[in-house]
């Protein structure tokens, strides 16, 4: 069978997450060859899902791209979305924060890049790093850090009433992966800037942020917004099982081409000029 089990990578609600206990070089009982037939037929089904959503315009989804660094955000967008029509798919990463948006609440800035209906955003990085990175460095206070895992289920609460479908994927690989990952930017010269210095103190941190994740993922993971913790180190098995949770999510959305607001019979094909 090719199409994967998503409910092995979903986080139920309430679940413990036990991150070290999660395969990130999963084992398929497929090959690379079937697994990569299965995501064409997928990219194929989302090019056309994604034409129904525009055409509708009356949802939206947004998904949630968090990885360590070298977890390879940048190349499962590139893999799973860049095949869609771009007028109707937007990518956003967040940077850290400029002065104007330290002047508003931690959402504002994120809030303003949700997906309007019709269209698709990916958040390479998101308002998750408000509870990772930010809790890792201590640059908020464990009350404030509790307080927003509360205020990010309620934001995700009320996309998904405003229909806005919201799907989250954590690409899960290993600290051996990951320097791996850092010694071929090294290598390469083409490489070369991808390599920033500073991923090596975040790296030193490591168990830190996994930690951090363990626990966001399990305060976070709702029925309305789930988690999905994917198996990233085999690239080919990463895009199959993203495109099957993008696809699964349109597809459970099942948007649908709007009527016509006039009898196509009275205009044949043949009788234009």
């Amino acid at each position: 069978m090719s199409r994967p089990d998503l409910d092995r990578y979903r986080i139920a609600p309430g679940a413990r997450v036990h991150l070290d206990q999660r395969a990130t070089d999963e084992k398929p009982d497929f090959d690379k060859a079937t697994g990569a037939a299965a995501a064409a037929k997928n990219l194929e089904a989302l090019d056309a899902l994604q034409e129904r959503l525009y055409a509708e315009g009356e949802q939206a989804l947004l998904v949630v791209l968090q990885a360590m660094d070298g977890g390879g955000k940048d190349s499962t967008i590139q893999r799973v979305f860049g095949g869609m029509n771009p007028q109707g798919v937007l990518v956003h990463g967040f940077k850290s924060p400029t002065t104007e948006e330290l002047g508003h609440d931690f959402l504002w800035r994120v809030h303003a890049r949700t997906p309007r209906h019709g269209q698709i955003t990916v958040f390479n990085r998101s308002h998750y790093e408000d509870v990772l990175i930010v809790r890792v460095h201590e640059w908020a206070t464990p009350e404030t850090i509790e307080q927003r895992y509360d205020h990010i289920a309620a934001f995700e609460r009320l996309l998904a009433d405003a229909r806005t479908r919201v799907v989250k994927v954590l690409l899960h690989v290993s600290k051996e992966y990951q320097l791996e990952q850092f010694r071929e930017r090294l290598t390469e010269p083409e490489k070369h800037w991808k390599f920033n210095p500073g991923d090596l103190a975040e790296r030193a941190r490591w168990d830190d942020y996994q930690s951090a994740f363990e626990v966001a993922i399990e305060r976070t993971s709702t029925e309305e917004a789930p988690w999905y913790v994917v198996p990233a180190e085999k690239k080919w098995y990463r895009d199959l099982v993203v495109s099957q949770i993008v696809r699964e999510a349109l597809e459970a959305m099942d948007p649908q081409f709007p009527k016509p607001s006039f009898d196509p019979a009275a205009y044949p094909p043949d009788s234009l000029k």
